[in-house]
Parts: C-alpha cells; structure tokens; sequence
C-alpha cells in the first residue's frame, strides 16, 4: 500500500491548520475555499445570526485580528500572533491595565501539562480569556500588565460546506467532519482532510447510493442541518462522523443509537478483517455530530469512525495536537478503511436463490471447480453453497459472509457468478 493517499490528505491539513476558526467567521469562509479546491462542487451555505434551529438559535459571528497580554516593560509574554489558542474562543474585545490577581482570573493553562496550551471557547456565554503554558503562567510576577483583544462579535452568518453526489437510489450514505477548531491537526482537521479526499473520489465513481459530505462546526452546524432538512434526513440510511483520524493509536468504531444497523455491522466488520487492533463503542449520548443525527427523533444510523477516540489522547484540545502529531501512514489506513466501508456497503443487498429445490448442478453451468476464478479456489466453490443456501431474502451478503468466514469479497464474486447464470436475482 503506498501513501500516497495519505500524503495529500496531510498536505490539505498542513494549509488549514494556520487557519483561525471557531463557529463562524472569516476563518470558517477561508477554510471552505481552499476545500472546494478538491471539492469544486461543495455548495457554501450561510445561515443569518439569530435563526431559530430547534431549541438553538445561530450565534452571532465572531472575528478576531489579534491579542496580546504585555508585562510591565512592554514584553508579550502571550501573542496570538505566534499560536492562536492562546485566546479563548469567542472573547469579547478588550484593551486595559489589570493587577496580575485580576489576570489570573483570566488565564487558563494545564498543570498537568505545563508545555502545552490549552485549547478553549466559550461561545454561548462569551467573556474574555487567554491561554498559555503553565509554566509561563509560573513565571508571571506582580505588577501591571496590559491585555489586548481585537476581536467582534456581531451579526453575521454561519458558513457550513455540503457536497451532495447522487447515485443511483435516493437512500444517502452521509459523511460530517467539523471545520470550527483552531489548528487541531487530530481532532478535527484529519477528518476534515479525509472527507474532502473521500469526497474527491466518491464524485468519480458510478455509485448506488447517493453521498452527502458535509463540513460544519461542530453541534450547532448539525443542527442547522437537520432542521433545514429535517423531512429528508430519513433518506440516511447510513452515516459516519468523521474525527481524530491521524494519529498513531487503534482503530475506534463509536456505534450508532441503533445499535444493530448495517453501518454499525459493516464497521465492526471491516476493522475485524483489518487484522489490527480495535475497540467497539456502544453510543453514549457525548461526544461529536453522532449526539444529534442519533437524536431520539432523528435516531439515524450514523456512528463514528475513528482511530484513538477524542479525550482518550493527552494532546486532545491542545496545542500538542500539531502537525507532528498525526502521520501519513495512519490517514492513510483510515482512508483505505472508509473506502473498505463504502465498498461493502455498495455491494450488500439481499438476493434470492431462483432454484431453491435442491442444490442446483453448477456442473453443467461451468461452475463446479471454476478454472475462471482460481485465485480464490477452492473458496470461490465454497462460496457458491452459502450464497445459494442463505439467499433466502433473510440474509444480506455481509451475513452471509459472517456465517461462512469467508472474504466478502468471494462472496461478492460468486453472486455475480451465480447472477450471471441465472441461479439468483436481487431482491
């Protein structure tokens, strides 16, 4: 397996991650241009500040150009200018003297981490904020100091990106990533950089289901969503949040509320067959987009495909969660598994054996000890029993392939086989 896959989803993070951003605002805007350059048909949407979405309303626009803490003798001892964390998202602007006992009421670090910046917002309750290092904050020594916000908030929109590719069926595989952290490489931009690479090749391919992307901040971009779409959002039958994609740790599939829906199958599934490690998930109402397209009255199939989960790693929300943090190799495994996924998916369907009386004589129809096929010899002979044996209406291929251990795709292989010889029909 080459790389190369994973070298362009780690160049697209490499150009996002400088980026600002929070829920809305010119970083969110910047952000979408540049993925419509792999994705040239994602429609930009924007939402007025104010809109009423369910319980929620869109919160005003927030933007910032910069923000300073000085010492007494003019020294920054913070700049947003070197790392964006280090103010608190959605501060409100300020600019005045405080005692360091007044300023301290303002910082937030991790004692646990003394080297690292945290990565705060306070969108819905906005104040002002910094963060920084601890051990800088340790360092802070009685006396004035002046603290500079040049930021708005005020009425404006929300962007979110949508890429929609039909297929042939109206039932939608929907893939959501969220564009509203600050240079955070794992949580958040892996999946951005994926979507979009998975979208990109998606568009080339002649595909049954139809394919929705989407690229929102996070919890009130879903619920935007859904509540402008909330009488097709049935029309998923299938769904994954897309996160924390790009790091070095094992395979997390987080399950849908569901449960027991194909997606959550076909994900368990393909992370058995990966021959690495992995964990299960059952839902738990915290966490991504998940908590509410699994809303009881949405209650979607949509888990979340992942590789360590978020706030299972140290550099979760913090500046750590950097460039170096995440690898080539590791979005390039999770790359090839959505793509496992959605082949799977494509090709899993329930068929029925059109001579169910007795095992048919593949015989005389050229199947018996298939030269045609002796890559998968002799599974491909075995294959054609438990697909003519379990083609009932009752068993979808995946099942068929769980029952017999065999490769999904022998399966695949012998239905069309057995399709073309007129021993079975799609149900």
């Amino acid at each position: 397996m080459t790389a190369e896959k994973g070298s362009q989803i780690y160049k697209l993070i490499e150009r996002l991650f400088p980026i600002t951003r929070s829920l809305t605002g010119k970083g969110v805007r910047d952000t979408l241009k540049i993925i419509q350059e792999v994705v040239p048909d994602m429609i930009t949407h924007s939402i007025p500040s104010g809109e009423l979405v369910f319980d929620w309303s869109v919160p005003d626009e927030w933007n910032i150009h910069d923000a300073y803490i000085k010492d007494s003798k003019g020294n920054k001892i913070v700049d947003f200018k070197k790392s964006n964390l280090h103010v608190i998202g959605y501060s409100l602007p300020v600019k005045k003297k405080i005692s360091l006992e007044e300023l301290k009421e303002h910082i937030s670090t991790l004692p646990q981490y003394p080297d690292w910046i945290p990565y705060e917002k306070n969108y819905y309750n906005p104040h002002w904020g910094f963060c920084m290092t601890h051990n800088s904050f340790l360092k802070l020594k009685k006396g004035d100091y002046t603290v500079f916000i040049d930021s708005m908030l005020e009425k404006g929109v929300l962007n979110y990106g949508e890429y929609f590719k039909k297929g042939k069926s109206e039932d939608e595989f929907l893939i959501s990533c969220y564009i509203c952290h600050p240079s955070m490489a794992n949580d958040s931009l892996s999946g951005v950089g994926l979507t979009a690479w998975l979208a990109s090749e998606i568009a080339l391919r002649d595909t049954y289901y139809s394919y929705r992307f989407l690229f929102i901040p996070e919890t009130i971009g879903s619920i935007v969503w859904l509540a402008r779409n909330k009488n097709q959002a049935q029309r998923i039958k299938f769904g994954l949040i897309a996160t924390c994609l790009g790091d070095p740790g094992d395979f997390t599939y987080k399950k849908s509320r569901i449960g027991s829906s194909s997606i959550d199958k076909t994900c368990e599934y393909v992370l058995r067959c990966s021959g690495q490690s992995y964990t299960i998930e059952d839902y738990y109402p915290l966490g991504s987009d998940e908590r509410q397209f699994c809303s009881p009255g949405f209650n979607l199939p949509v888990g979340s495909l992942m590789r360590s989960r978020y706030s299972k790693f140290d550099q979760y929300h913090t500046s750590a969660d950097d460039l170096g943090f995440i690898k080539d190799s590791a979005l390039e495994e999770m790359y090839q598994i959505y793509l496992r996924v959605i082949e799977i998916v494509e090709n899993n369907f329930f068929y029925r054996n059109l001579n169910p009386f007795c095992e048919p004589n593949l015989g005389k129809r050229g199947l018996f000890r298939n030269s045609r096929v002796l890559a998968d010899f002799p599974k491909i002979q075995e294959a054609y029993f438990w697909v003519l044996n379990f083609s009932d209406g009752s068993n979808d291929l995946l099942e068929i392939a769980e029952k017999s251990g065999l490769p999904f795709h022998v399966i695949v292989q012998a239905v069309t086989d057995l399709c073309n010889d007129k021993l079975l029909e799609k149900e």
